[in-house]
């Protein structure tokens, strides 16, 4: 595991450093173009920090200013291009996402926890669309209610899963939904020993995906490699039969072509 990280209220935690990257995090597919006031709203800061936090991203060519209309602008994938290109295994997992969704029709993708939500880090989509949602590289989605996001969890250590458990927000997407730590946890108890994780609509009707865990040659956990479906088309038992050997044939290649 990585080292502990440390509290905001440590004396090497820079604050500022912190709000100017959750005031980039702010802008999402559902704000893509802000004011003043909607950033400060969603930040919970006021008025005056927001616009300082703006201008500054502004002068470093991470913000575009058009009135009082607030936008991201492509300077912003640079840091996305930086991760990418310090993770070599991510070629390769591209590679086989990209055969799973061309030998099945589905779409296949790469995802990485980060506390409670999964990021989607690569991603072959298919030609029809499953979510309500545009998913696309650096999409976030709660954690447990993805397969993805229960297998990465089902990995963590004892003291670490435990605490993560009791943090979860629990609620109702679907009538499908589990909503209580004790579900959660039999969950993630039972995802670990399988190997696999199947969510059936618990996120949103329709959406029905299977994920497994990728390691590295050297045994590093490197994600979650999930196959989503829907649901009208794929029965659970196509998805572990037909669609689940799949994603472990591809999870076995990447294992050996990441030494």
């Amino acid at each position: 595991m990585s080292e502990e990280k440390i509290p905001p209220t440590h004396r090497d935690y820079i604050s500022a450093l912190a709000t100017g990257l959750e005031v980039l995090s702010a802008f999402t597919a559902e704000h893509r173009e802000m004011t003043l006031s909607q950033v400060a709203e969603r930040m919970g800061i006021d008025r005056a920090k927001a616009r300082r936090f703006l201008l500054t991203l502004h002068s470093l060519g991470f913000i575009r200013r058009e009135g009082r209309i607030f936008a991201l602008t492509p300077k912003v994938l640079s840091l996305g291009q930086a991760y990418t290109a310090s993770n070599d295994y991510l070629a390769v997992v591209e590679h086989y996402l990209k055969a799973i969704t061309q030998q099945l029709g589905e779409s296949a993708s790469l995802g990485k926890l980060d506390g409670h939500s999964v990021v989607y880090v690569a991603r072959s989509p298919a030609s029809h669309r499953l979510m309500s949602i545009n998913i696309t590289t650096g999409t976030r989605l709660p954690a447990p209610y993805t397969s993805m996001g229960r297998v990465l969890a089902a990995h963590l250590d004892d003291p670490e899963q435990a605490a993560w458990i009791i943090d979860a927000a629990l609620e109702a997407h679907t009538q499908n939904s589990l909503t209580t730590v004790s579900e959660l946890k039999e969950e993630l108890d039972k995802v670990k020993h399988q190997g696999f994780s199947i969510v059936d609509q618990e996120l949103e009707e329709g959406l029905r995906s299977v994920a497994v865990p990728v390691f590295s040659g050297k045994g590093k956990l490197l994600g979650a490699m999930n196959i989503s479906t829907n649901a009208s088309r794929v029965s659970v038992e196509t998805l572990t039969g037909k669609c689940l050997p799949v994603l472990l044939d591809a999870a076995k290649q990447i294992q050996t072509d990441t030494l």
